[in-house]
């Protein structure tokens, strides 16, 4: 039987916040009691991001935790993307290794597919800003608010890009 909810997580040089990142996750995963995988993607990282993934992965059970890794950085996107086709679950949340958006969170994301109000959801730490577990540096928050207000003001279009830390895919 497939797992009901797949976690992706793309990872480059992550090495020293990825452990606690990856053990809140499976110990959320494993208080569900619901059949599910983490599957983190090495974008071909320079430091010991996949062998602390491999050693967490081996402690994961009963999450099915799979490690893909990759020799040459590929980039955001392709990790994303691969993770999202080797997920076996029909619903499948990314979330960066920080987790900048709590994994407790993702019942929002998660229910109303669920519930089939939505095929897709997305997560914006612009929304609550208490949500937030890590913030970026403050020249970086503003500088996603600058580009923001460039974008509107050259497509016309009455909103904003937000780059959110978690999506998720049904």
């Amino acid at each position: 039987m497939p797992p009901k909810l797949s976690i992706v997580v793309p990872a480059f040089n992550e090495a020293a916040r990825l452990e606690p990142s990856l053990r809140k996750i499976i110990d959320y995963l494993r208080a569900g009691r619901q059949e599910s995988e983490l599957l983190i993607v090495d974008d071909g990282s320079q430091d010991d991001t996949a062998a602390i993934a491999e050693r967490v992965a081996r402690d994961s059970a009963p999450v099915v935790t799979r490690v893909t890794r990759y020799e040459k950085n590929r980039g955001k996107g392709y990790a994303v993307r691969l993770g999202l086709l080797e997920a076996r679950a029909n619903i499948v949340l990314f979330s960066d290794a920080d987790l900048s958006t709590p994994i407790t969170e993702t019942p929002k994301l998660v229910d109303p597919i669920r519930n089939g109000e939505f095929d897709l959801t997305f997560g914006s730490r612009a929304l609550d800003r208490k949500l937030i577990g890590v913030h970026q540096p403050w020249r970086r928050e503003q500088g996603g608010r600058v580009f923001n207000l460039i974008v509107r003001v050259a497509t016309g279009l009455p909103f904003g890009t937000r780059n959110a830390a978690s999506r998720l895919f049904a």
